[in-house]
């Protein structure tokens, strides 16, 4: 099969029998989407969530070619979700601290809003004609599936290898009338695939090692959920969702019928994800999928945005890192969209990429996907670059010092900040030469050349705190007037990627960029706890005005600062739009001697 695959030949010798068409290293479409099969199964999980007593069932749709239903089998592609069947109104946790956040009774909704909609994912439309089964799954406790949702804890993972182990003929499954039914129409081999929550399953299921799973691909997932919700012992905010936190995660998506039975995980999990101290904790080390990649035993394919601040920068790095030491076949895509799919920032080259990794996994086509360069990296709007490798194997650390002359050569003395939480880092970075009692800024001189950074930028400030707020941030500015992204939008235009039928489109509106001049861009930041100076694991009070050494990472990074601009570093204690907000009035004073800031910085 695979010389003929290969040779772009049918799979089959018999070319009157139903077959995958492979040319140029990717399967063609052949089958009609319009005819496939279309049904709904009940997958038995081994776990009960619920605690009703009896084994979680997971509701997937499938649509698969018709010829599945003679002799032909097909490889399958999973997109799990909770999002099907919509959303439930969850209150957000306060982001202002005046004491410390205390939870509140959750009203658990009344019923399911409405049926499951399966029309939103693309991979239908695309690869069912090109010899697919697609499965669209309701994660537990979502939509037509039993259980309890609880923000990619292990009973989802396990629910999601039920589903693969049933579609390599392990398992047990039943149609809507209860009747016991196989998938005997399919390989066993299997993908998953899908953004955000949708992108954080596949690595939760990879983590089980579960044996026909081949590939997982992961459009801004989340490797870590600690990462998501918490940084350096700081309970953070995902960029524009101040007060979200794992407990509303999982409570935004309770969609199942009688939703109520859940109600004791949900409350389980507002105490166990500790929004108090920030620590990690065996509840947030479980969905640590970052530290599970050497046990993958799949392929990844992944993508990132860099102005993505909901699933941020660190996310894809330590993914990324994780893979790499265990030797895993793997691709990366960066992209300058937000939380974006990249089949609206690349189109067609995002379709074709796919094409190539699953027929190349799925159907073992000898194609050159492992051949090309591990990784795109979108430079500018539409102009893509390709590396061997991420960061910048070329980027070097440089240690700058903090003194009262700018970022260079380390100072002497003493400077202090006073924090006020209800001003926003955008405003507090607006003008760098003049003082401001509410931060510190320091400035590089004009740059002689443009320099790359790519990787991970670390901070270290010797201090002293005197205040209620535990927070420390720094923030990464460039400074010099320049045409920048300033958004990316759907326009009136509209593309198709795939086959349609009246309740399933394979169009989409065109996105773009949209730039404007500037005098300024945010570049990266990062927070700390300062109670977690010495562990993530435990909360360690400071002295008030006793000083100390505070050092963490921001967040990984891959940008150019431009020939004659400035690079400047802003001190804060709280970063209005991730931080908790405390009481204003902490002072900072920071030993400009101990402190140094260091870049990874490439020519």
């Amino acid at each position: 099969m695979a010389a003929l695959l290969a040779a772009g030949l049918p799979a089959h010798a018999d070319a009157a029998r139903p077959h995958i068409v492979v040319k140029d290293g990717k399967t063609q479409p052949t089958f009609s989407f319009k005819d496939a099969v279309r049904e709904k199964v009940f997958v038995e999980t081994n776990v009960d969530s619920d605690g009703d007593g009896k084994r979680d069932r997971v509701s997937a749709y499938v649509t698969r070619p018709k010829e599945t239903n003679g002799r032909l089998k097909v490889a399958s592609i999973i997109e799990a979700s909770p999002y099907f069947a919509g959303f439930q109104d969850a209150p957000y946790h306060p982001a202002d601290v005046t004491d410390y956040p205390r939870l509140a009774p959750y009203p658990i909704p009344a019923a399911q809003p409405a049926p499951p909609n399966y029309a939103f994912p693309y991979y239908d439309n695309y690869f069912v004609s090109r010899g697919y089964a697609f499965l669209a799954v309701d994660t537990l406790g979502t939509g037509d599936s039993d259980g309890c949702p609880t923000a990619v804890g292990q009973n989802e993972a396990q629910g999601m290898k039920s589903v693969i182990e049933w579609l390599g003929g392990h398992g047990t499954a039943y149609d809507a009338d209860g009747k016991k039914i196989s998938a005997s129409w399919s390989t066993g081999n299997v993908a998953m695939a899908g953004k955000s929550y949708d992108g954080t399953l596949p690595l939760a299921a990879a983590a089980t090692r579960v044996r026909n799973l081949k590939t997982i691909v992961s459009v801004s997932g989340v490797s870590s959920w600690y990462e998501e919700y918490r940084d350096n012992g700081g309970v953070i905010a995902p960029d524009g969702f101040e007060g979200e936190d794992l407990d509303l995660h999982a409570k935004v998506v309770l969609s199942r019928k009688n939703p109520a039975i859940c109600a004791p995980v949900m409350h389980g999990l507002e105490k166990k994800m500790d929004r108090v101290t920030g620590d990690y904790n065996r509840a947030w080390d479980e969905r640590n999928f970052a530290k599970s990649a050497p046990r993958f035993r799949t392929s990844v394919f992944m993508t990132s945005g860099l102005a993505d601040w909901n699933v941020k920068p660190i996310q894809m790095a330590a993914l990324w890192d994780g893979l790499k030491k265990a030797g895993v076949d793997r691709k990366l895509w960066i992209h300058q969209a937000a939380h974006d799919d990249p089949l609206d920032v690349r189109q067609g080259a995002w379709l074709e990429a796919l094409n190539k990794w699953f027929a190349h996994e799925l159907y073992n086509v000898r194609n050159d996907i492992m051949r090309e360069p591990r990784v795109d990296l979108e430079r500018t709007p539409g102009n893509w670059e390709t590396h061997r490798d991420w960061p910048d194997s070329s980027a070097r650390p440089v240690r700058l010092g903090l003194s009262a002359d700018g970022l260079g050569q380390r100072g002497h003395g003493t400077q202090q900040l006073v924090d006020d939480p209800s001003r926003k880092a955008e405003e507090l970075a607006t003008t760098p030469d003049t003082s401001d009692p509410n931060r510190l800024i320091y400035l590089t001189p004009e740059l002689k050349q443009s320099m790359k950074l790519s990787g991970t930028a670390k901070i270290k400030v010797r201090a002293s705190v005197d205040g209620k707020s535990p927070y420390l941030s720094a923030i990464l500015v460039d400074y010099g007037t320049d045409e920048r992204i300033t958004g990316y939008a759907p326009t009136s235009e509209q593309w198709c990627y795939g086959d349609s039928i009246p309740t399933d489109k394979g169009c989409r509106a065109v996105r773009k960029y949209t730039t404007g001049v500037t005098p300024f861009k945010i570049v990266t930041r990062g927070w700390m706890d300062i109670r977690n100076r010495d562990s993530l694991w435990h909360s360690t009070p400071v002295k008030p005005g006793k000083d100390y050494t505070f050092s963490w990472p921001m967040q990984p990074y891959d940008y150019v600062f431009k020939k004659g601009h400035r690079i400047g570093l802003m001190l804060l204690a709280t970063d209005h739009a991730y931080t908790l907000r405390y009481p204003a009035g902490t002072k900072v004073k920071v030993d400009l001697h101990g402190s140094t800031l260091t870049l990874p910085l490439a020519h």
